[in-house]
């Protein structure tokens, strides 16, 4: 009598956080030792040298370490002004925060649709959304690539552009025949240091950059409380500053971010190649001016939430990004949209799907996300 054997189950987290911190143990630990035994945890030397060398990963003159990303960007925009009254112009197929700052900011949030093909900002929505009121103009550079940020500074002229970079630190693009880094080229860039980013740390953590030194200067200012002399303040600003403990990870890693993303360009070129015959996904679409990092590998999928499902019943890991887009947000009622605003935003959300793509991804691990993709589909 035969039997049946069943198929051995290889799990494939959608990120292993653990795998990545058994690789750089004997480096971190050292420096986050250090920080204790000196007892620095405020603004302690660690944060300059991140800020330095992000500032000259980025290509930028100034570089400002915050709480969080989402710091970053409220920070950003009180510093170009924005404020009640005021509005700016953004995407609403990107995390809350993009937009929750501009709220909090007290300023309006105008949302804008985006490529299909990239699902970063349409350039042209962007500059056709400008009015009187607009104070500044927020592209948000999605899933590891840069948005056009050349396009849309074609398109919305002088005004002030925060660069969402969260998910792009060491991303680049080439403009006017020349590589040009996340954060360089826009007013402000903004970063986020989120565990799951490419450059993650033990919490939160962010830096803001730019060329300006007035703004540099306003954002010193804003991060604490408004004042850089203790106890005198210029400004109503915020208690927003990098720990030293998250420096002294970030410093650990960032040696490594550039191989770290690498791997991701390998593990996605070996996703493309995998799902080419199957037409029921379409894979990332990066822009050939661009050089991603992945921070996503994220598919447009038929039936994508049975996928989904399959998936998770296989043990893959997947996640999406994002299925409410920020424009029909029950919090953002006020702002008057409705469905089919904003019709490319809308379907991606019904459609995207992303995969493990983390550097330490093993080949057995990827071969199982393929695939179970695969069988799902019938291939």
């Amino acid at each position: 009598m035969s039997t049946t054997v069943a198929p051995t189950v290889i799990p494939v987290p959608l990120l292993d956080l653990q795998a990545q911190h058994a690789t750089i143990r004997d480096e971190v630990m050292p420096l986050v030792t250090q920080v204790i035994e000196e007892q620095g945890f405020i603004l302690g030397p660690l944060v300059g040298q991140l800020e330095c060398a992000v500032a000259g990963l980025s290509r930028t003159r100034f570089a400002i370490g915050c709480a969080n990303g989402t710091d970053a960007i409220l920070i950003a925009l009180r510093a170009v002004g924005a404020g009640h009254g005021d509005e700016v112009v953004t995407t609403p197929f990107t995390f809350f925060a993009t937009a929750g700052t501009i709220h909090n900011s007290g300023a309006r949030p105008v949302f804008v649709d985006i490529d299909p093909a990239t699902f970063n900002i349409d350039p042209e929505a962007a500059g056709a959304a400008v009015t009187s009121r607009t104070k500044a103009v927020i592209p948000v550079d999605l899933f590891g690539q840069m948005a056009p940020i050349e396009r849309v500074r074609a398109a919305v002229g002088a005004l002030p552009i925060i660069e969402d970079a969260a998910q792009t630190i060491g991303a680049r693009r080439r403009i006017d025949g020349e590589w040009r880094m996340a954060g360089e080229v826009a007013t402000i860039g903004t970063f986020s240091f989120f565990p799951s980013k490419n450059l993650g740390g033990w919490g939160d953590g962010g830096m803001i950059v730019t060329q300006d030194e007035v703004l540099a200067d306003a954002m010193l200012k804003l991060r604490t409380h408004g004042s850089r002399k203790t106890y005198f303040h210029e400004l109503v600003g915020y208690n927003s500053r990098l720990d030293t403990l998250q420096a002294a990870v970030l410093m650990a890693k960032l040696p490594h971010l550039a191989a770290w993303s690498a791997a991701r360009r390998a593990n996605a070129a070996y996703y493309d190649a995998a799902f080419a015959d199957v037409p029921e996904v379409r894979t990332p679409v990066i822009d050939p001016a661009n050089e991603s990092i992945y921070n996503q590998y994220t598919l447009r999928c038929e039936r994508r939430d049975a996928l989904q499902a399959f998936l998770k019943e296989r043990q893959v890991g997947s996640a999406i990004y994002y299925p409410l887009p920020l424009h029909l947000q029950p919090c953002f009622a006020y702002l008057g949209y409705r469905e089919g605003s904003c019709p490319e935003a809308e379907r991606a959300a019904r459609e995207v799907l992303s995969l493990p793509v983390f550097p330490e991804l093993s080949a057995a691990q990827r071969d199982a996300v393929v695939a179970a993709v695969r069988a799902f589909y019938g291939r």
